[in-house]
């Protein structure tokens, strides 16, 4: 959604309501293409500040993640506020600040990438997922595999023979 803050820029309007849902199927991260399960909405004013213009809402909605241990895909509730400091001027260096030149701002930008900011960096279906077995690959949450994990480092190989019963 595209506003055009001219009216606020130039103080004639205080503050502008904002409620609507994002026009989104799916977004990318970076690392995945994140799909839309529950509709994104965003509630929220802009307000003009002496200098600058200060957006703030909260913005819910669901999506589906791929658990970083098992890659099984689990819904995602999105339940956050944002607040995002906007200038026309081109003299602000602060990174902080998004800076617009014509006086149009670009909500939804805003809103996915504090949304991707958001998500967590290590993605679990749940909080104690067991993964994959390392070597047949079979997910350990459904099922228990016969691999024999022996691997162990070759530098402490004479303490595993220490510590063994024979």
């Amino acid at each position: 959604m595209i506003i055009n803050v001219l009216e606020l820029i130039k103080n004639k309007v205080s503050n502008e309501e904002l409620s609507f849902t994002l026009d989104l199927s799916n977004f990318h991260d970076g690392n995945e293409a994140i799909e839309i399960t529950k509709t994104i909405s965003f509630t929220g004013v802009i307000k003009n500040s002496e200098e600058d213009l200060i957006l703030k809402g909260h913005v819910e909605g669901e999506v589906i993640l791929t658990c970083s241990r098992c890659l099984d895909k689990f819904n995602y509730k999105l339940d956050l506020d944002i607040e995002e400091i906007i200038s026309t001027n081109p003299e602000d260096k602060d990174e902080n600040i998004i800076f617009i030149d014509n006086n149009k701002l670009n909500i939804d930008d805003i809103i996915v990438n504090n949304i991707i900011m958001s998500l967590p960096v290590k993605r679990l279906c749940r909080e104690n997922c067991k993964g994959l077995c390392q070597l047949c690959g079979t997910n350990l949450n459904y099922s228990n595999c016969n691999c024999k994990d022996e691997d162990t480092d070759p530098r402490l190989a004479k303490l595993k023979d220490f510590f063994s019963d024979n």
